[in-house]
Formats: C-alpha cells, structure tokens, sequence
C-alpha cells in the first residue's frame, strides 16, 4: 500500500506532531473556516470585525502579518539578529576597518550622527534628502 500523498507543507506539519493549521484543518473537514484563529482572538479582544481574516498557514502565523502572533514573531526576529550580530562582532579580526554599528543596544539614525565617522561621511540632513528623494519614488501600495 501506498502512503498517503501530502500536498502541503501543512499536511507534513501536521504528521510531525505540530498543530495542524486552519486550512489545513478545513481541507480534511475538520473546521469550517480557514480564518487564522490567534488573528480572530486579537480583533475579538478589540472588539473588531472578525470578517475577512487571513488564511491560517504556517507562512501566515509565522509571520508579523499575524497580528495574533506579531509580538511573538518580531521578538524571535530581535533575539536571532542580536545573537547573529555579536557573533559576527566577536569573529571580527581585530585590524578589520568594519565596524559594526549596532552591538549592545539599537540606534536611531538621528544618534548615529553623534558619532564623529558618520559625519565624516555625510551629515545627518544630506541623507535625509537623500532618504527623502528615495522614498518619493516608491510606489504607495493602496
């Protein structure tokens, strides 16, 4: 006998032992919505419209778009780049002319200019025309 075929990321997560996601749990027939549920908890809480949920994929729920698990997601996201950044700080051979600017705590870029090789650079209102010039072509998503 042949094993059952898998058509999504979701039906192998769901093998694995992890909690099956919504559209997962729809397409066997398991529930009625393919609505993301942590979405639906955090609008219900605010007393919002539950309609027009995003569909509850592994993708979707580990993700910031999930504004049920966007706390948790950016917090992840945080702790990972800070461990990647000092481990990049700590290989770093001690006569590299790269300096990373971020190490113990995050800077403004408004504070970075307090820096004396940042204003050997530029100075702080050249690159916000510059970042201004930027922005006005980017295209606004409606």
């Amino acid at each position: 006998m042949r094993p059952a075929r898998v058509e999504s990321t979701d039906g192998l997560a769901a093998v694995a032992g992890i909690t099956p996601t919504a559209s997962f749990l729809t397409r066997i027939g398991k529930m009625q919505s393919v609505g993301c549920r942590p979405c639906r908890i955090v609008r219900a809480a605010r007393i919002e419209s539950t309609d027009g949920l995003a569909v509850e994929t592994y993708g979707h729920i580990n993700s910031a778009g999930c504004e049920g698990m966007a706390t948790t997601v950016t917090a992840a996201h945080n702790s990972t780049f800070r461990h990647l950044y000092d481990s990049m700080d700590t290989a770093q051979r001690p006569k590299s002319k790269l300096k990373f600017v971020i190490i113990d705590n995050e800077n403004k870029t408004s504070t970075l200019w307090r820096r004396q090789e940042f204003l050997r650079i530029c100075s702080e209102e050249d690159m916000a025309e510059k970042a201004q010039a930027i922005e006005v072509t980017k295209p606004v998503k409606t």
